[in-house]
This record gives C-alpha cells, structure tokens and sequence, in this order.
C-alpha cells in the first residue's frame, strides 16, 4: 500500500497556485521570435510592389504567417490593390495530404480561382498556365536538404519566369536545421534533377530565399527575383527557436526536427534494406530490421563515438511500408548536441554499419534493388560514386563522409555574397 503524505497547507496552496499559471502559460499563444516575410509583406509596404499587377501565388498548407493564417486568403483579403489570378502547388498538394510522388490533378478553391498541381502531368508552369501573370510569389516551407522537392519547384518557375520576364518574388522562411549545418556531398551535373536541382551540399545551410539569389546568379538565370526576408532569424536557430508552430510540410515530415533526421536516414530509405521509421510513429527517426541486433548494432555505433549522438536499442513493428507487420530491432537516433551533430556523417556511418556486421542480408537486398531505387540512390547522394563504393568496397562508411570535403568548404566561400541572416 502506498503511504500518502499531505503537505503543509502554505505548500499546498503554493502547488495549486503554480498548476493554474502551468495552465494559463499552456494557454498562451505561441508568441513568434521571428517575423516571416508573409509577416512583413502587408505590414511593411511591400503589397505596393504589385499594385495593379496579375499575380499567382505558390503555396500549400505550410503557407501561413505567424498567427496561422493562410497566405492564399490573406492576399484574397488584400486583392484590390492587384488582382489574384492563380495559386499554384508543389508535390503533397495545396492540403499537403497527397503522398511522396503521388500524382497530383489540378482543381480550384473556394475563391473560384485556378489551382494548377506542379507534381502532375508538369513539373514546371506551362504557357497557358502563365498566360497574363505579371509577378509569381512563393510561399513554401523548405526543410534545407537539397533532395526535398519544393526548392526544386522554385528553380522550375524562375527559369520559366526568366524567360517571359515575370517577375518572382519569395517570401522567406526559416530553414529548420539551421543556417550553419553544411554537410554531405555535392551534386554531380550528371544527376541534376528534380530531387536535386543546385550544385550544393545535401544539407546546404540557405534559406529558401537565398537559395534562390544563389540559384539566379550562379545559374545566370537573369529572373527578376525579390526576396522578402525574415526579422530575427539567426543561423544558429533551430526551427524550434524561432516561437514559430511547426506545420508539417507532407505527410512523413510530421515535427520540427523530423528535417534533421530526414538529412540522417533519407539516403539509406533509397536502398530499401531496413525500416527507417516511416510507416511507424518516428518517421526517419529510427533504423530496424528483423535480422539486426539491437543491442550489438547500438553497441557498435556508440563505439564510433560521433558528436552529438546516442544510440539507443529500439524494437518496433512499422504498421504500413516496409517491413509492414514484421518486428524490427535497431535504434533510436538521438541527437544530444545540434551544434555539433552531423546527420550525413550519422547516415553514412549507419549504412556503413549495416553492411559490415550483416554483410550477407546486406548484399541480398542490394542485389534485389530495383533500377529505379539504385538511380534514386545516386540522385540523392547527387554522384554515382558512392553506389559503385558500395558494390566494390567492404568498408564504406569513412570513404563516403571524407567525399568532397574540399567542395564543401569551396562552397561555404562560395555561398556567401549570398547570405541574408548572421
């Protein structure tokens, strides 16, 4: 039996007192750090920009400003000073429901107006869909690795843009693994494509406004580009900083920090070896299999001794995907330092792992790989190199996280002149 003590009355009250401003600092609205540049559009002036202009918006369900209003109805609100002709979407849709490369159809809002699908038939905007637009404005929430698709899209409609003189202008938001994380490879002009679109690290460290200003002048696109930026925003913030609510940007991006272990085990989800958390309750948070030792493969792993990590044994059963049904014994990642974490490196280290305490389950999945998973593979990582290391070497992991340390630091220069925030 339990022995339950009663405190001393003053104590007792002091509890009481200190629950009921828990609730009420609970109740709180989340009160923003960082002014995105929605925020600043309206209340700065900018709207005069494109008085009397025809403008389409790109948004979807992540397009919202500090308090949670839509972009799409703000600019409804404001639609006088110009005229809101078209709202176009990146993959996952205008709700952010459809699943990753699901076919998305065009269809039209409550407002009566043209919602063109940019991951359906086209990828990028055609004539007829830029027929009388005078200024295109981007509003998506990136997560700052090079093979998410809606910095892609933005590329898309400034090199369409460019090419009728439509001017474009993006509205900046935080990138949510912050500004000072660069790490993993660059991308190799032979694997150019619409999961990896700029010669930059994996994980870059731009924001998706200055990923644009470098896109347009490295690129020499000549797009008549504006960026909106950001009030407060830090490099060393992690979205988690900035005050601001997390709208998950597609269906296995679900929290703030997913984009930081989405950079730690996307890659290895290409080659369909183990689970990686999505079609569980972690998505990309965890790494299992049927035939892995928990206990030996965190071992092993902590025993690398990589900053800013732990590795904690995991047992789960995925309820869809991969693996679907099957119990799967792994490990947790968890990050115990940001400043110091590096996920490619953690990414790396894992496939590594996998391939040499279970070389031959390893190899019988490697063998079974589809062409489409082997090429997506070699997108990702934006080289082919690393696929031909891991057919022919045994030990993989060191090679893959020294690859193009010297362009990394190239880049770090390079980026520069292009920076908005310190």
């Amino acid at each position: 039996m339990e022995i339950q003590i009663k405190p001393p009355i003053h104590v007792a009250n002091c509890q009481i007192r200190c629950f009921f401003l828990a609730i009420l600092y609970c109740a709180l609205p989340l009160v923003a750090r960082v002014e995105l540049g929605i925020d600043r559009f309206f209340a700065e002036g900018y709207a005069e920009q494109i008085k009397g202009k025809r403008v389409a918006l790109v948004v979807n369900h992540t397009s919202v400003d500090a308090s949670l209003k839509k972009t799409e109805e703000l600019f409804y609100e404001h639609a006088g000073v110009y005229q809101l002709v078209a709202l176009f979407t990146p993959e996952h849709g205008l709700d952010g429901q459809a699943y990753a490369e699901e076919h998305v159809p065009h269809k039209k809002t409550l407002h009566n107006l043209p919602v063109y699908s940019l991951h359906g038939d086209v990828r990028r905007p055609t004539d007829a869909m830029l027929k009388g637009i005078d200024c295109i404005i981007y509003d998506l929430q990136d997560i700052g690795v090079r093979s998410y698709t809606y910095a892609s899209t933005l590329f898309y409609i400034m090199e369409e843009s460019a090419k009728r003189g439509i001017q474009v202008m993006v509205l900046d938001r935080p990138n949510p693994i912050g500004g000072q994380l660069v790490d993993g490879p660059m991308l190799e002009n032979k694997f150019r494509s619409f999961i990896g679109y700029l010669h930059v690290p994996y994980c870059h460290g731009m924001t998706i406004g200055e990923l644009a200003r470098f896109f347009n002048a490295e690129y020499h696109i000549d797009c008549r580009l504006s960026v909106i930026s950001m009030r407060g925003w830090k490099r060393s913030m992690a979205f988690e900083d900035t005050g601001l609510a997390w709208i998950p940007s597609s269906p296995n991006i679900p929290e703030a920090d997913t984009p930081l272990f989405y950079a730690s085990t996307g890659i290895l989800a290409c080659l369909c070896v183990v689970n990686t958390g999505v079609g569980f309750t972690l998505p990309y948070k965890i790494v299992g299999a049927p035939w892995i030792d928990a206990e030996r493969f965190s071992s092993r792993l902590n025993a690398q001794k990589l900053p800013g990590v732990y590795f904690v044994p995991f047992h789960f059963r995925p309820f869809y995907g991969s693996l679907k049904g099957k119990d799967c014994h792994g490990v947790k990642i968890v990050v115990t330092d940001r400043t110091r974490y590096l996920p490619l490196t953690v990414q790396y280290i894992l496939i590594g792992m996998i391939k040499s305490l279970y070389p031959k389950a390893f190899k019988e999945h490697i063998q079974r790989l589809k062409p489409e998973a082997r090429e997506l593979f070699c997108k990702a990582n934006g080289n082919e190199k690393m696929w031909e290391w891991l057919q022919q070497e045994d030990y993989v992991a060191w090679k893959f996280v020294g690859y193009q340390q010297k362009e990394r630091e190239e880049f770090l220069v390079r980026r520069l002149p292009y920076l908005l925030y310190n």
